[in-house]
């Protein structure tokens, strides 16, 4: 039987509880045999024989993998006539995780150790291997002259951070860059995927810890503090609603080209402001309901729906998909806009996109109703299996939206769940086309309404020209697009 590899040694217990962790290929239709030796360390050899052995155990592979929780307890032997104790295996399936990381670092009062200067410092990460060894997998930028560095985000595979164990240890390390290559060491933390993803916390600042002097000075502290600025990590599981299939469109790409294509047949200029919701923004982490997708809030409108396509995806690789999902806030976004033209010259639509139950209800149904009086109309399409009983609320086909006792003027709502029209033999362009057919089919009667409300005659036939009305339509993905379309009645 060969070798497979040795966990850490615990000093000084009965009871120890080993952190490194052992990665098999588990093959259902083989038996795979297994053996565990247990010894107690009393020398530095590597050679089994030169300490003592305190028992060992027999199993399959299987019999762990399939024992309740994938945990299985079993009593040592091999020394006659003496009690060897019992060992705890615990097993779980490792993802094939193909996540990507973007984060950024800053740190605080580093310490000099440039006699002429201050420091330069740069950052070295660590991955941890099962044997206690550990492999360098990213190194950041050199700043110069600065014990307060904020060093540039940075893109990893989480695979190569952590090999997909997200609580597997990051070791860092804080160097002063030196030109002769003898880089001076400032100190050095640990951390782990899974704390760094909770995002920029109290729980991602740092001390820089430097052994030598914590042991010679009886004052030390630390050697400065690393602080986690940002972190976002792109759904490319397959798993994901959001995955960037090479092969197919999510979801929501199907969702946005289904509606869109047909939509922006009736719009002059072609451009689309998009918005994403749910989301934490670099640099600092903060929490939006309504950004453009394109990160311009000066312009957010996108050319064509590939533009805005291109700007979903784009966004995928730099925000932190994060809820609670509010829809409130693009709503009233898209409002202010469509309050600005009530001349019947433009009608905007707003398609949101979500996979999230609606978090925020009360000041949805609030704009909802505010917005039933101005030229403007709301798609919602859900996708993935969330149960949107909630809402049919919105959807006001027989009974208006009201919020505190004021009812909607028109029912501008229309809501449905993509689910109800994915082509069962896979082919999604009948899918689309499914979709956009119901969801669109009552936005003439709805821009109508309004026109008749207002007392909104037809217009006698123009020529085609840059001042022709439009309808404009907005997209919202959890993200939203909005576009104005230019109604000929």
């Amino acid at each position: 039987m060969n070798s497979f590899g040795r966990t850490e040694v615990i000093d000084n217990t009965l009871n120890p509880d080993f952190v490194r962790k052992f990665v098999l290929d588990f093959f259902f239709e083989e038996k795979q045999n297994l053996r565990f030796d247990v010894y107690n360390v009393d020398t530095r050899s590597s050679n089994l024989s030169k300490h003592d052995f305190l028992g060992q155990m027999f199993c399959t592979l299987g019999e762990i993998i399939g024992s309740p929780g994938g945990r299985l307890e079993r009593t040592l032997s091999g020394i006659p006539g003496k009690k060897c104790g019992t060992i705890i295996f615990t097993a779980e399936e490792l993802s094939n995780c193909r996540d990507i990381a973007t984060m950024q670092f800053c740190a605080n009062k580093l310490d000099k150790k440039d006699f002429f200067g201050k420091s330069d410092p740069f950052l070295v990460f660590y991955r941890s291997n099962e044997d206690g060894t550990f492999t360098i997998c990213h190194k950041t930028e050199v700043i110069k002259n600065n014990l307060n560095p904020v060093w540039q985000s940075f893109t990893i595979p989480v695979r190569a951070l952590c090999n997909g164990d997200y609580d597997r240890t990051v070791k860092v390390d804080v160097y002063d860059w030196d030109r002769d290559g003898s880089h001076d060491f400032i100190g050095e933390f640990t951390t782990s995927y899974r704390e760094l993803s909770r995002g920029q916390s109290q729980f991602n600042v740092y001390e820089v810890l430097n052994p030598k002097k914590k042991g010679k000075k009886k004052k030390y502290i630390n050697s400065g503090t690393v602080r986690l600025v940002s972190v976002s990590c792109n759904p490319s599981q397959p798993t994901s609603l959001h995955y960037m299939s090479p092969y197919q469109m999510n979801a929501y790409a199907m969702a946005l080209k289904a509606v869109g294509e047909i939509i922006q047949d009736y719009d002059s200029d072609k451009l689309f402001p998009a918005y994403g919701f749910g989301a934490k923004l670099p640099p600092d982490g903060k929490i939006s309901h309504a950004f453009p997708l394109n990160f311009n809030s000066e312009n957010p409108n996108c050319v064509g729906i590939e533009g805005v396509l291109e700007a979903y995806f784009q966004s995928l690789r730099t925000v932190q998909l994060y809820g609670p999902t509010n829809f409130a806030p693009v709503i009233n976004q898209v409002a202010r806009s469509a309050a600005e033209v009530t001349d019947g010259s433009q009608y905007f639509v707003l398609l949101m996109i979500t996979d999230g139950v609606i978090s925020d209800m009360a000041q949805t149904k609030e704009a909802v109703v505010n917005a039933a009086s101005l030229p403007m109309s709301v798609i919602i399409v859900g996708v993935g299996p969330a149960e949107f009983d909630a809402m049919e609320e919105l959807d006001g086909d027989e009974v208006r939206v009201s919020s505190r006792g004021r009812f909607a003027e028109r029912d501008i709502v229309q809501f449905v769940p993509f689910r109800d029209y994915i082509d069962r033999s896979g082919n999604q362009v009948l899918s689309m086309a499914r979709l956009a057919k119901d969801v669109l089919a009552e936005i003439p009667d709805q821009l109508l309404s309004f026109m008749k409300s207002r007392g909104i005659e037809p217009r006698p036939p123009l020529p085609v020209t840059s001042d022709s009305p439009s309808v404009s339509t907005t997209t919202a993905t959890n993200t939203s697009t909005t576009k104005h379309c230019n109604p000929h009645p």
